[in-house]
């Protein structure tokens, strides 16, 4: 490997790292997203020159945050200095009292104090994109975009909308922002509870994004589900006693618990029933037990709190034959009355077609089908394929397996999908 290949490894590894760090604190020093966002953009961009020249830094995070930070005070002072010298002009026919050569540009001023006194700006940020007022599919895509770095396409295709969509959207959140006076900060406690749904949404859909990574080469993208857990615990900290919060974090850690074997070592997706279940964590899928049970001491479940029920049915299970179907499918039963989506029902068609029989859930899918609203999303054609493939019939499954394959756009996933359609066509 070369040393350019060394840097640009680097550089790539330290944007998983620490993008959303380097620009939550340049939103909390500038208080402008824009200029927060490309002054991170071109720290990035230096130091694929910088490193190359001098070595990568024993801390890349603080090399990069300083870098940015200095470029937007060089930004800010010239957007200053232009300010004074119109104010100048100003000045010289009216007499308008002394000016104030920072004017809203004194970057200088004291933090102001923390109520919450909690002191991370990443959580800052996801409070303020999730600021009730701005539509929750706003505060999602912007945490997402300024938190993890994701690009508009990514974000795009997690809400299965088009790209052009969700670019309008993040544009007119951080408008709203800007305009509404949002201030960038966690609520006081009483404030908390009315916030929590939406920054639940964005650590969820955060994890997700890491823990199958809907495009690209890698199925996993381990930094992005390690920042939603680390959030995740910090959140806990902060709400104890919400039963929904704690639900979550263990939703969160008995996924994770069996990450390590979601692929092989050639990068290839392992099924749920072909995983080694002797490699899963158990020490994270004790703790997501533990805060399950906690969480549903409190009497109040909720939609979190029973997606981590359906993930403890798994990890419990000694072995795949002796998963608890059953108990699954009415767990996404129960889920529906809070969650009343399409992809909550495939989900429960899956686990009826484990427990009753293919064709029972080939029955639910086909219900989906008609319906229509599923058409973009590969793992409706993928179901049907996989309950085809398991009641025998392989050419229909066939059929199914090529749909999805039009649709896919992760590279693991494909490959999965082009070896399970080789076996349909040879069978």
């Amino acid at each position: 490997m070369g040393v350019n290949d060394g840097v640009e490894e680097a550089v790539a590894a330290a944007f998983r790292a620490e993008w959303g760090q380097v620009v939550a604190t340049l939103i909390r020093v500038t208080g402008d997203w824009d200029l927060a966002e490309e002054c991170a953009q071109d720290a990035f961009a230096q130091a694929l020159d910088r490193w190359r020249r001098d070595g990568v830094p024993r801390r890349p995070g603080a090399w990069l945050t300083t870098t940015a930070r200095n470029r937007a005070l060089d930004v800010l002072r010239r957007e200053a200095v232009g300010a004074r010298k119109l104010r100048e002009v100003a000045v010289s026919t009216r007499d308008d009292g002394p000016y104030d050569p920072y004017g809203p540009y004194n970057l200088y001023a004291p933090e102001p104090d923390e109520e919450s006194g909690v002191h991370d700006d990443r959580l800052r940020l996801i409070f303020t994109c999730c600021h009730p007022a701005l539509a929750i599919e706003a505060r999602v895509a912007l945490t997402l975009r300024t938190l993890a770095g994701l690009t508009t396409p990514e974000i795009a295709r997690a809400f299965l909308v088009p790209e052009a969509t969700m670019a309008q959207r993040l544009v007119r959140a951080k408008r709203k922002i800007h305009n509404a006076g949002i201030p960038y900060r966690v609520p006081p406690a009483h404030l908390l509870p009315e916030r929590t749904t939406g920054v639940l949404g964005v650590l969820y859909l955060l994890f997700n994004e890491g823990y199958a990574a809907r495009a690209g080469a890698d199925l996993v993208r381990a930094n992005l589900s390690a920042e939603a857990i680390r959030l995740a615990r910090v959140l806990a900290g902060l709400m104890p006693d919400e039963p929904e919060v704690l639900g979550l974090l263990a939703l969160l850690l008995l996924h994770d618990a069996r990450s390590g074997t979601r692929v092989d070592s050639s990068g290839d997706l392992v099924t749920l029933e072909d995983q080694d279940r002797t490699a899963w964590d158990t020490s994270e899928a004790d703790e997501g037990a533990a805060l399950l049970e906690t969480a549903l001491r409190r009497g109040r479940p909720g939609p979190y709190q029973i997606q981590a029920a359906i993930a403890a049915c798994h990890t419990t299970a000694a072995t795949a034959e002796e998963t608890d179907w059953a108990d699954i499918a009415g767990l996404y039963g129960e889920l529906r009355r809070f969650v009343p989506s399409a992809v909550v029902r495939l989900n429960r068609a899956v686990a009826v077609g484990m427990a009753e029989g293919p064709d029972a859930g080939l029955a639910l899918v086909a219900e989906l089908e008609a319906e229509g609203e599923l058409d973009a999303y590969h793992l409706l054609p993928a179901t049907r394929a996989d309950l085809l493939r398991r009641a025998g019939r392989a050419a229909e499954a066939a059929e199914a397996y090529d749909r999805a394959l039009g649709l896919v756009e992760n590279a693991a996933e494909r490959r999965f999908l082009e070896k399970r359609l080789a076996e349909c066509r040879s069978a």
